[in-house]
């Protein structure tokens, strides 16, 4: 009885290691082995028709529908050669711009700060102060500089070109434009129709200690 109930036993952990071992050993195919199974006698098969892998640069925008922009090498480089360009590849209307604002107060403000000063949350955290973009340097950068930056990265920054669309991208940047005007602005920048909108601003009051 006690050898039938070691062989019983026996026959039960060469089952158990049996099944183990077959969930190490999948079936499965590696990169270009053959198969039996398609007709072609290939593992690898072709993308689906009429998908779009998720790496490709191609996605469906407004900007896409109504150009062909994303075949565009400056509007996905910021580039013209090895040169960053100085031209706005997309219309630039207060859409873009109020998109560019969103994009930025979300991505960029962590370490740019809602001014593009530089003094964002980061720096009250120990870490590298960016540069401002009110500086000389960048006050004179053309615009296909930030998007570059953006896209792959500069010194301590990492890039975004994961997080942000090409779009926003530029977005993002016509937006900083926008930064640098309004903390350099002056009265002449303003048309004579609109300067009677400009108010003085209003100190806060004191309050009475008595």
């Amino acid at each position: 009885m006690k050898v039938l109930a070691l062989g019983f036993a026996a026959l039960a952990l060469a089952g158990i290691s049996g099944c183990r071992q077959d969930m190490h050993n999948q079936p499965k195919y590696i990169p270009l082995r053959a198969s039996e199974f398609f007709p072609d006698g290939r593992s690898a098969r072709m993308p689906v028709a009429n998908t779009v892998g998720r790496d490709t640069r191609i996605e469906d925008t407004q900007f896409v529908k109504e150009k062909d922009i994303y075949l565009d090498n400056y509007f996905l480089t910021g580039k013209i050669g090895d040169l960053e360009g100085g031209k706005f590849p997309l219309p630039l209307t207060r859409e873009v711009l109020q998109r560019g604002q969103e994009r930025y107060n979300i991505y960029c403000t962590p370490c740019h700060s809602r001014v593009g000063d530089g003094n964002g949350m980061i720096v009250s955290r120990g870490l590298k102060h960016p540069p401002s973009y009110h500086e000389e340097r960048l006050l004179k950068a053309p615009i296909g500089h930030f998007y570059d930056v953006m896209t792959n990265g500069f010194g301590a920054m990492l890039n975004y070109s994961a997080q942000i669309k090409p779009e926003d991208r530029w977005a993002i940047a016509a937006y900083i434009r926008v930064l640098q005007v309004s903390q350099d602005a002056r009265l002449s920048d303003v048309p004579t129709t609109d300067r009677g909108n400009i108010h003085e601003p209003q100190m806060p009051k004191k309050e009475d200690k008595r």
